[in-house]
């Protein structure tokens, strides 16, 4: 394994145990999903580049833009529960509330 692969999972791999052990806010949560989703479009930029296959290249732009619109969906909730419930913690959020 190469450090950079190392690198990668690693960080794939401290975005999951932070969004699974740190549940207090949904910034931290929001966070957490964002490191995720980065270092599966490093992981898919340097697999699909030292491959050279031209077929597959598009892939990980497209998951960037899913990432992009999965941060505004999730900002766009942290501004709706903010106003709603006055904070960010989730332990406040009740799904059969809202």
């Amino acid at each position: 394994m190469t450090p950079t692969h190392f690198m990668l999972n690693s960080t794939f791999m401290l975005s999951i145990m932070g969004l699974s052990i740190h549940r207090t806010h949904l910034v931290s949560a929001l966070l957490c999903i964002e490191g995720m989703m980065l270092a599966l479009f490093l992981t898919l930029t340097t697999i699909f580049s030292t491959l050279n296959l031209p077929t597959l290249a598009p892939s990980p732009m497209i998951l960037l833009a899913y990432s992009a619109c999965e941060a505004g969906t999730g900002l766009g909730l942290l501004v709706a529960t903010s106003r709603t419930h006055k904070n960010d913690h989730l332990n406040n959020l009740n799904l059969l509330q809202c």
